[in-house]
């Protein structure tokens, strides 16, 4: 089963368990995001949207929030004297698609427990005061 979703306006031919590079959206690592505007629904059965499949969508889980490559845009001028330099880095997530859903379903899979931090250990007195001696 496959699904053309739209996100960050592009569309992407999504599976489950595919990774996928889009435009950032929100979301911490380990949560689990939908994608709703889904054009079109292929398997057995073809569902084509009009331009969205009604309830339909696609849940996949953040696996890292990261940037792209630089890219250098440079204009130059001949014997102008005039030249331009500027750079990008587009702002990416990376997901894994988990599931498609279909008639207004919830996603089975649920967002992973935030773990909680552990306090740092203090450095032991008697080892301080063996340095300080």
């Amino acid at each position: 089963m496959f699904a053309v979703i739209k996100t960050g306006g592009k569309q992407y031919r999504v599976a489950a368990d595919d990774l996928l590079k889009v435009e950032k959206v929100k979301g911490e690592p380990g949560e689990i995001i939908q994608f709703g505007e889904v054009l079109v629904v292929g398997g057995d059965n073809v569902a084509l949207g009009a331009p969205t499949v009604a309830g339909a969508s696609v849940a996949a889980e953040v696996l890292e929030q990261g940037r792209g490559r630089k890219v250098i845009a440079f204009k130059k001028r001949r014997r102008k004297n005039s030249r331009r330099k500027r750079g990008h880095r587009q702002e990416l997530t990376l997901v894994r698609i988990t599931e498609i859903l279909t008639d207004g379903a919830k996603p089975a899979k649920t967002a992973k427990p935030k773990a909680a931090r552990k306090p740092k250990a203090e450095a032991a007195p008697e080892a301080t005061a063996a340095a300080g001696a």
